[in-house]
């Protein structure tokens, strides 16, 4: 498969990172019916590999050309100070998280909500608790995505010298890496009783690199797959729809069970339960498999990218921090709301109407932001920052 660099901007990229984040705010909604339709109801991965792998993308996509264009040095510099963005962001999102558990506690007189939530060793040692929220320890429900991101973003200088040398230059190493902490369950502590990490960084940096691996052939013009060899190229296309039809039969069987008891379960036994935390490989090829189908079904210039309903979540994707920060605030209110007025179908739709239309109506107020006062509309652009 031939990767030829291109300064289109590759809508495809804004547009599932943007449905990601939404995902990821469905389903951090308790016992929400929605959740039913999102990626993790037919797929043995979820929203979480779909945004680590495309930041990991266009992390290389960004910063490659970066570093032709100012050196390594600068290029580096820009990588960290994106981190420096993040880990602010993440203690600013930290702060009004706790604001909003706080409130909800001395309101609603609902104590076990900061146990629900995670955040009751804030409440009992404030002290202990700021310093490991400052060293990326203490992660909250909701709050261990970020820290993952950042911990790889600061780290990727060296995976995009690899990858300047060679693609396996970068892949092999974490390929080994991935495999030690797969076999010694290695990971990095957290708080409070240094508990693991609920997103293990030492195994996610593969599929960050796997990304970033394809990002940089795209940057460059490099190829991963030589096109002298159109059938392997042929056969992984078939392996990875495969692999992509075997994860939906699978996981939609759990899904329809859980609903419908008679119904039977597939691989349970030797599937269940597939827990995120140390990536396994189950979830990993999954998460390949369906990043290989869609690039190659979906085509960069689709014209589906331009319908309003579509371009909306594009927008979305292209202010992804901001989003994803507005959709954790809004996934606290949301529990917040079922515990306050219960669970009933009414009130999950209302949540969902609500959040939805709160996450679009924030994209859209960023791109008229950005956009100087006009709303973007599709047309070829510089890539946008990682």
């Amino acid at each position: 498969m031939s990767l030829a660099p291109s300064n289109a901007r590759d809508y495809r990229l804004d547009f599932f990172r943007g449905a990601a984040l939404f995902f990821i705010f469905i389903d951090h909604v308790p016992a929400n019916f929605l959740s039913t339709f999102t990626l993790q109801s037919v797929a043995l991965s979820d929203a979480s590999e779909v945004f680590i792998f495309i930041s990991g993308y266009t992390a290389a996509l960004v910063y490659s050309r970066a570093f032709d264009k100012v050196g390594p040095l600068m290029a580096a510099a820009r990588i960290w100070r994106r981190v420096w963005q993040l880990y602010v962001a993440h203690l600013c999102l930290f702060m009004i998280y706790n604001a909003e558990v706080s409130y909800t506690i001395l309101h609603f007189n609902n104590p076990l909500f900061a146990d629900e939530l995670q955040v009751g060793k804030f409440l009992e040692e404030p002290a202990e608790a700021v310093i490991r929220v400052l060293l990326l320890q203490f992660q909250p429900m909701f709050l261990d995505i970020l820290p993952l991101y950042i911990v790889l973003l600061a780290a990727f200088p060296l995976v995009l010298i690899a990858l300047r040398r060679h693609v396996l230059v970068a892949v092999v190493p974490a390929i080994a890496l991935y495999a030690i902490v797969r076999i010694t369950g290695l990971n990095l502590t957290g708080y409070p009783d240094d508990r693991p990490w609920t997103f293990n960084p030492l195994a996610w940096q593969l599929l960050f690199v796997a990304g970033a691996a394809f990002g940089h052939a795209n940057a460059t013009g490099r190829q991963i797959l030589a096109q002298n060899r159109p059938m392997l190229g042929k056969w992984l296309f078939r392996a990875a729809i495969a692999v992509v039809a075997a994860g939906f039969v699978v996981k939609l069987s759990w899904v329809l069970h859980e609903n419908f008891t008679p119904v039977p379960t597939l691989l349970t036994r030797y599937l269940w339960p597939v827990n995120k935390s140390a990536l396994p490989m189950v979830r990993l090829a999954n998460m390949l498999a369906l990043a290989l189908v869609v690039a190659r079904l979906v085509r960069q210039d689709a014209a589906f990218f331009k319908t309003r309903v579509a371009w909306l979540i594009v927008l979305c994707g292209q202010n992804s921090l901001e989003v994803f920060c507005l959709s954790i605030l809004l996934a606290v209110l949301s529990n917040v709301a079922l515990t306050v007025l219960g669970e009933g179908l009414q009130v999950q739709a209302m949540v969902n109407v609500v959040g939805i239309a709160a996450l679009l109506a924030f994209g859209l107020l960023l791109a008229w932001f950005d956009g100087g006062g006009k709303l973007p509309r599709p047309a070829p652009a510089n890539a946008a920052q990682a």
